[in-house]
């Protein structure tokens, strides 16, 4: 999310405001919140990602798609851009503009240092109200990390933490398998830690 809040606005006027827009932002409690720029670490990031995830559900019915893609949360009223979104049909959508989705079954976020609380807390919560959301993937930029959670038969949510670029996670709801460290090929740690090469 990030920063500067403009004044109070409906969610039919956000929306003629956005689609116009040339830089996007998102829309909680009748204000749009402009989005950051993110690192190039993150692009990386997202980038691996995305083509891992691609590539494992080509031809399949599922598909992922990256930040362009609106999304919006009946239950809080809020529009946001998350930075990895898995859809499988059928896809539900806002209106005819067909740019705003309604429903997912997988989200991915890659932390920033401004906004790793909120996409681990509210924006969290905001994604368990969508119907079909069965996990969630977040993703570190500054170490090699993942944070797991997957949802229950009983609603609850377990979570998993993967450290080492060896390890595999498995997104069950999609049928894909990612080695962490393959997430992270590009990316240079400011720390002493190598970056995996793959």
């Amino acid at each position: 999310m990030a920063t500067d809040p403009f004044p109070f606005l409906t969610p039919q006027r956000y929306l003629e405001m956005e689609r116009e827009a040339e830089f996007r932002s998102e829309y909680i409690d009748g204000r749009a919140y402009a989005m950051s720029g993110g690192s190039r670490n993150h692009s990386w990031v997202i980038a691996n990602t995305l083509g891992t995830l691609f590539e494992q559900l080509r031809g399949k019915r599922c598909g992922a798609t990256s930040s362009d893609m609106r999304l919006y949360s009946e239950e809080f009223g809020i529009y946001t851009y998350p930075d990895i979104v898995v859809t499988c049909p059928p896809e539900q959508f806002l209106d005819n503009h067909k740019d705003t989705i309604t429903d997912a079954v997988v989200v991915v976020e890659v932390l920033s240092p401004s906004t790793k609380n909120y996409d681990r807390g509210e924006k969290f919560r905001f994604y368990r109200s969508l119907p079909s959301f069965a996990e969630y993937l977040i993703l570190a930029q500054d170490t090699v990390r993942a944070e797991h959670h997957v949802k229950q038969a009983n609603g609850s949510w377990l979570f998993h933490e993967y450290r080492s670029p060896e390890d595999e996670l498995e997104l069950e709801s999609i049928g894909c398998r990612l080695i962490l460290g393959r997430l992270y090929e590009r990316v240079e740690f400011e720390s002493a830690e190598i970056p995996y090469r793959g």
